[in-house]
């Protein structure tokens, strides 16, 4: 195969799930922070120590051959109140950029990975309050400004629709399931205010500087070839992939999600001048966060089942199990590499933007056996799908990065560390912190020498 020139072969992390030091150097509380977590699962406290480990992580990212690191930044560490900056944060996270450079790493730093500080929750109920679309800009200033001219890939939040979905994770609790759905998308559309206007300064302040947006996608596919569940299937990938990225490339919603939430109740309350704002400028890129496909048919009831995470919560459609692909524990809905390629397809030819991989991963409970981790089944998933990526790539579909999920195990935001991705293992387990000692995994050895023939050995 004929690959392509200067293709960014990374890796990603979230600031929370991997940082640790939840109390240091002047750092506020997050929402992250404060969330309850059950019993016997680890909490984000010391997560994988990299805020004491960095140095040690970037040279095992160079030692594996990255050419892109995606990662995020920490709101509360930067601004610990929502309004004050913090001098020792923005120096942790100017260590790790410049020593990323140094190593020929390109860092793709994210302002929002599921937490905020928890202040401003406090103070004015974080993405329920308009406040916070400004509070967000400002935070977005201080960093374009900080590292103008020298970080070269932006993005802005990752996975907006979760990320206001999960009140553990934006802080705002309510019990009337009902309202809750309501809230997700008023705090959302307020999230896609504060974003736009986020772009629109970056291209003030660094004009060369691109910067994109981030989205969980999941390919859809009926349940049978029966007119309902197509169209079920058609209304749950405009809900659950198309609406925010129209909202991030074109502005609006389309004419169907409109319907959708006029019938559900939720259309959000809009003010003068948003319009202007969200037409306002366009994402330079669109980062791909694609771990499987869904199925879904006809919701024969026509009720909503609130047991269901919000974003899953319809009158139209109810998921359902695809019989025709493999399934594990921590992979529930089925692995589809294919579905990355058809994902591709689909957000090319709907938006016509670069695009980047920026989360593809391989959840398992790794099990540590002579100090050596054989993961062989997560080197058959990243193969498939790096596979089905380098073929629409051939095809000319322009997508210039690849990173998979995650450089080094991370907490699970709702499962600890005992659902785990990482190419490099961290010596800890939910209960015990231990050493938190980076071993790599055969996975490390493989991508190794993925990068180093750019995509020829797979």
């Amino acid at each position: 195969m004929n690959k392509v020139n200067n293709f960014l072969w990374g890796a990603s992390t979230s600031g929370f799930q991997v940082e640790g030091g939840y109390n240091l150097d002047g750092k506020g509380l997050s929402t992250t922070d404060v969330r309850q977590v059950k019993e016997g699962i680890a909490d984000c406290k010391v997560a994988s120590d990299h805020y004491h480990h960095f140095k040690e992580d970037i040279l095992l990212m160079k030692e594996l051959g990255l050419k892109a690191y995606r990662f995020s930044f920490c709101w509360a560490r930067i601004m610990p109140d929502g309004h004050h900056v913090n001098q020792k944060g923005l120096d942790f996270y100017d260590q790790i950029i410049h020593l990323c450079l140094e190593n020929h790493i390109e860092p793709i730093p994210t302002l929002y990975h599921f937490e905020m500080p928890q202040a401003l929750v406090d103070e004015f109920g974080g993405w329920k309050n308009r406040r916070c679309i400004d509070a967000f800009v400002e935070y977005a200033r201080i960093c374009f400004t900080k590292w103008k001219g020298i970080v070269n890939y932006w993005v802005t939040i990752n996975e907006q629709l979760i990320a206001m979905a999960a009140s553990d994770l934006n802080g705002n609790h309510e019990s009337d399931k009902v309202l809750q759905t309501k809230n997700m998308y008023q705090m959302s559309y307020h999230a896609s205010l504060a974003e736009k206007k986020a772009m629109k300064l970056l291209k003030e302040i660094d004009p060369k500087a691109k910067i994109g947006v981030v989205n969980a996608v999941q390919n859809v596919y009926p349940y049978s070839s029966s007119p309902e569940d197509v169209l079920a299937a058609m209304d749950a990938e405009e809900l659950m992939m198309y609406m925010l990225l129209d909202m991030s490339v074109k502005g609006e919603y389309s004419f169907r999600v409109k319907n959708i939430l006029e019938k559900m109740n939720c259309s959000p309350v809009k003010e003068d001048g948003d319009d202007e704002i969200l037409h306002a400028v366009q994402p330079d890129f669109i980062g791909i966060n694609y771990y499987s496909s869904i199925c879904v048919k006809e919701n024969k009831t026509a009720t909503v089942n609130y047991q269901l995470p919000p974003f899953f919560r319809s009158s139209m459609f109810e998921v359902c199990p695809n019989e025709h692909l493999k399934k594990t524990k921590w992979m529930a809905n089925g692995i589809d590499p294919l579905g990355i390629r058809s994902i591709i397809y689909k957000i090319y030819n709907r938006y016509s933007l670069p695009i980047i991989i920026t989360e593809n991963g391989m959840a398992y409970s790794d099990v540590l056996e002579n100090n050596q981790i054989h993961d062989d089944y997560r080197i058959d998933y990243l193969k498939s799908h790096i596979k089905e990526v380098l073929i629409a790539k051939e095809e000319g579909y322009p997508i210039f990065g690849y990173c998979p999920w995650s450089f080094i195990d991370v907490v699970s935001s709702h499962q600890g560390f005992s659902k785990r991705y990482g190419l490099v293992y961290v010596n800890r387990t939910d209960e015990d912190v231990m050493d938190c000692k980076r071993i790599k995994k055969d996975s490390f050895y493989w991508y190794q020498k993925v990068i180093e023939s750019n995509g020829e050995k797979l």
